[in-house]
């Protein structure tokens, strides 16, 4: 994979520097580097479906990603050329070219086998849910208007709606929401964790269960972000318990296929019990919080 992307790499400086100033290229050359861009490009796609499903469907998937820049790249190129008058090289063109280049060059930092790109995905997740979990923390600063970062609004004024503020109450409901989002994060770094230390690519079995982990992890950060959402003013508290709900059972998930896979030997047990109890103890308390809108 790395040979071919580093072709094509090379087959875009050279369609790209006989494009570059006048006199236009012959026929017969214009025929020779269309030829050569197409063979890259053939080469490009063929070692990608040459890489077995039973690798992984994570790693697949990331090389997939790639693959699919680096057409998708050369055909920008070709497209610009083919729009630019020849007179100079454009500004299109050097940006295209480059974006060939960057494409091509990410092959270098893709994952070796299954567990690498299963870690990779893992940390991606966490990024996220990291700054959901902060950006929740910022608005939630005692007496902080959620909205502040919006402009008032010339005409209205400022803006004295209290529907843009939590009362008491609602703040208690949040704080078991950001409880359940702090186990959401907690749970992410410990499984990151334990698959970097115990993770393994060597049979089926255990690619397979590293893929299963990555699926559903996977669903952590869009359940986040919806739970994150609901929370702002004027909230509908049946969204938030609906919401939470469907958080708690994608942590558990998460817990419980950690713990019957290759990744959790007895000794990391203890953390996956904990996690479970400190979800079922929020979505609990959010239960009781919400108990009247039901």
């Amino acid at each position: 994979l790395g040979q071919t992307f580093k072709v094509t790499s090379q087959e875009a400086t050279k369609l790209s520097l006989a494009f570059s100033r006048p006199p236009p290229t012959s026929a017969e050359d214009c025929r020779k580097l269309s030829e050569d861009v197409q063979n890259a490009i053939l080469a490009v796609a063929t070692v990608y479906y040459w890489l077995p499903k039973g690798q992984g469907t994570t790693l697949r998937k990331m090389v997939r990603d790639a693959t699919t820049e680096v057409v998708e790249g050369m055909i920008q190129l070709t497209e610009t050329i083919l729009s630019a008058p020849l007179e100079s090289l454009s500004q299109e063109q050097l940006i295209s070219t480059g974006g060939v280049w960057e494409a091509c060059e990410q092959v270098s930092n893709l994952p070796r086998d299954n567990q690498a790109a299963v870690v990779s995905a893992l940390a991606a997740c966490l990024g996220v849910v990291k700054d959901a979990l902060e950006e929740m923390e910022h608005a939630l600063v005692e007496g902080q208007d959620p909205y502040s970062d919006i402009m008032e609004d010339e005409e209205l004024g400022f803006r004295g709606n209290r529907d843009t503020y939590w009362s008491e109450a609602e703040r208690k409901l949040l704080s078991s929401c950001m409880g359940l989002m702090k186990a959401s994060k907690a749970c992410l770094k410990k499984v990151l964790g334990v698959v970097k230390a115990y993770g393994k690519a060597d049979s089926p079995e255990h690619i397979a269960q590293l893929d299963d982990l990555a699926d559903i992890a996977n669903d952590i950060s869009p359940s986040v972000d919806e739970l994150a959402l609901s929370m702002y003013p004027p909230m509908n508290h049946l969204a938030v318990r609906l919401n939470a709900a469907k958080l708690a059972s994608v942590l558990k998930k998460v817990l419980e296929i950690t713990k019957t896979s290759h990744v959790c030997p007895p000794s990391e047990e203890g953390w996956v019990q904990f996690l479970t109890g400190a979800v079922d103890h929020n979505m609990n308390k959010i239960k009781n919080f919400t108990q009247g809108q039901l």
